[in-house]
This record gives structure tokens, C-alpha cells and sequence, in this order.
């Protein structure tokens, strides 16, 4: 990459360049795209991170990022408060959401369980969702984990920390791809594994 003529500029492009899916080029871009936009812009681009940096949190129910202690989801009224899905991260609440397909609550998990990446049970929050089946009255969790060995895994241990209370167990249909993600999975086959779910004992004898 060719010499930078202000040193700004290449602090700049150096942290842009740390985003995933930013090379040092499309870095460049922006920075340069930034340059030639009123002062007021950077500024509400700046200011927007910092904000959201500081002041994003966590639900101390669901694990989704709120900007309250309790997000809008489980506050709500009209969602099923006795529908639990459960997904590795945000991205699949959002996901999940775009559907329009889901009208129960949430628990993120924070990832899988995945010994060789060094994640065990107890770095996720699977203890929380535990106490949430047994102090809440929870008729359903819905396990909506990737289709791997990793989240098969997680799906099995949840089965077992859970299969002495009185709440059924599903997971999404295979609809959804093998070995596939669900943020890129499309919304209607997406939607359509959540409706069409099955037991979870039926879907791990399979």
C-alpha cells in the first residue's frame, strides 16, 4: 500500500482496517470518503460509536443487547413470556426477528460449547437459562443453535441439564442447512424451521 501523507490519516485507516471485512484499501476509502464530508458528519459518526460503546448493555434476562436492564422483547406483553428460543449470539435474535415468524422470548447463550476453541458450559450462560426454566413458568424452549457437532453438543448438554423439569424441549427443522449459521440462512426457510420444529428427542435420534 502506497505511502500515507499524514500520519492522522494513517492511524486513522489502521483502526478502520481492524473492522472485520475491512482491508486497508476500503479502509483508505472511508477515511478518505470521511475527508470530504462536512466536520458535523465525523462527528455524529464518532459520536454514534461512543455512545453505543458505552451505553449498550446487556438484559439481565435474555442476554440480548438492550439499552435498558430488561430489553423491549422481554418487557413486552405481547410476546409468549413461556417460549424460550434459544441461539448462540445476537446476530440470530436478529435474524430470528426478521421472520416475523417467532412471537415468544429469547436467551442468548453468548456461543457453543467447542472444547477445541477452549469454550466450556460455563463460559456461556447456560445457568441462567436454567434458573429462568425453573423460576419462571416456561412451557417450551425452542433450541436454535447451528446445525454442527458443536451445537448438537450444546443441545445435548442443555437436554440433559434440563430433562428433570417439567418443559418441553424442540429444535428448529433441518430445514436449515448442515453446518450452516443461521444469520445466513434466508428468512422464509428460516421462519419456516421455527413453525415446523420438532422434539427435541425425535430430532437427535435422527
Amino acid at each position: 500500500m502506497q505511502h500515507l501523507p499524514s500520519k492522522k490519516v494513517a492511524i486513522a485507516v489502521e483502526e478502520f482496517s481492524k473492522l472485520p471485512g475491512i482491508g486497508r484499501r476500503t479502509a483508505l476509502r472511508l477515511v478518505l470518503h470521511l475527508l470530504k464530508q462536512d466536520v458535523q458528519h465525523s462527528e455524529a459518526l464518532g459520536n454514534a460509536i461512543i455512545n453505543m460503546r458505552n451505553n449498550i448493555v446487556y438484559c439481565r434476562k435474555c442476554h440480548n443487547i438492550s439499552d435498558q436492564e430488561v430489553c423491549d422483547i422481554c418487557s413486552s406483553h405481547s410476546r409468549d413470556q413461556s417460549l424460550i428460543c434459544v441461539v448462540e449470539d445476537v446476530r440470530d435474535v436478529m435474524a430470528i426477528e426478521n421472520t416475523s415468524q417467532y412471537n415468544g422470548v429469547y436467551h442468548v447463550l453468548g456461543g457453543i460449547i467447542s472444547p477445541m476453541d477452549g469454550i466450556s458450559p460455563e463460559d456461556l450462560t447456560i445457568e441462567r437459562l436454567v434458573e429462568r426454566i425453573h423460576q419462571d413458568d416456561i412451557r417450551e424452549i425452542i433450541m436454535a443453535l447451528p446445525t454442527t457437532i458443536e451445537g448438537d453438543t450444546t443441545n445435548y448438554y442443555i437436554h440433559k441439564r434440563v430433562k428433570d423439569a417439567n418443559v418441553k424441549m424442540s429444535t428448529i427443522a433441518r430445514g436449515v442447512s448442515i453446518g450452516n449459521d443461521l444469520e445466513y440462512a434466508d428468512e422464509i426457510t428460516l421462519g419456516r424451521s421455527i413453525v415446523n420444529r420438532l422434539p427435541y428427542d425425535d430430532s437427535f435420534s435422527e
